[in-house]
């Protein structure tokens, strides 16, 4: 009874409204902001130079870590794409491509181990990659990743399987319940209560030893260049091994 309970309750967990939809607008100003705090980032604490792995959300490339990109180079950072193309889902394939990458940057920088920055869905791949080789991963962080609550309680739901419509996706209640607790590293998932595209409530990782939850003032769509972002993620990959 009690799990049933419980599994109400994360049903009823709705995608954000369309007000908060509306409001992603404001990436652009976010990104405005970024431009604008540049000398200010190059302040932020520099780290050990180790290496980094960016994994992009629904419908983007590695294109849409640039700005992410950069900033980290510019602290020292070895920072390395996902390569696989536009990010539409889990294919055929991906998982060994994806565990193949990231043991390829662990022998390329001398066994030293892998930080994975996940935006959104590429959250949910980054957490499955370190539980998968958790031997390589030095931390994850993930930036408004549906990772708890509900699967279906965003925005994007439909268009996600607009895009999946020849192999319709099934909801694996059991499995998606499984992944809700973290791998075994240290796990950082930042948040906002004002993404208007994942709810925010399902972008929390669950308290553990090796978990914690980072809130935010951002749009979903500005998690990527938020100043108040990077300085998070800067402060954690600065923190020692």
């Amino acid at each position: 009874m009690a799990v049933q309970a419980q599994r109400e309750d994360e049903v009823s967990v709705a995608a954000p409204s369309k007000l908060l939809l509306l409001l992603e607008g404001r990436a652009f100003a976010e990104f405005g902001s970024m431009m604008l705090t540049l000398p200010w980032l190059r302040k932020l604490p520099h780290g050990d130079g180790h290496p980094v792995m960016l994994v992009p959300g629904f419908g983007t490339t590695d294109g849409s870590m640039q700005p992410l990109r950069r900033v980290l180079q510019m602290l020292g950072y070895k920072v390395y794409g996902w390569n696989q193309g536009r990010n539409l889902g889990m294919r055929k394939g991906m998982r060994e491509k994806l565990a193949t990458h990231l043991q390829d940057i662990h022998l390329r920088h001398d066994d030293r181990k892998v930080t994975l920055i996940g935006w959104s869905l590429g959250g949910v791949f980054v957490r499955e990659m370190a539980r998968a080789q958790p031997e390589l991963v030095r931390r994850v962080i993930t930036l408004g990743s549906p990772i708890n609550g509900h699967p279906n309680a965003n925005n994007v739901d439909g268009l996600f399987r607009f895009a999946n419509r020849k192999n319709p996706p099934k909801l694996d209640w059991d499995g998606f319940q499984r992944r809700r607790i973290a791998p075994p590293v240290p796990c950082t998932a930042i948040y906002s209560k004002t993404d208007g595209v994942v709810a925010w409530k399902c972008s929390l990782e669950e308290p553990a030893e090796n978990t914690e939850n980072v809130e935010v003032f951002s749009s979903h769509f500005g998690l990527g260049f938020n100043p108040q972002v990077l300085k998070v993620i800067a402060e954690r990959l600065a923190q020692s091994e």
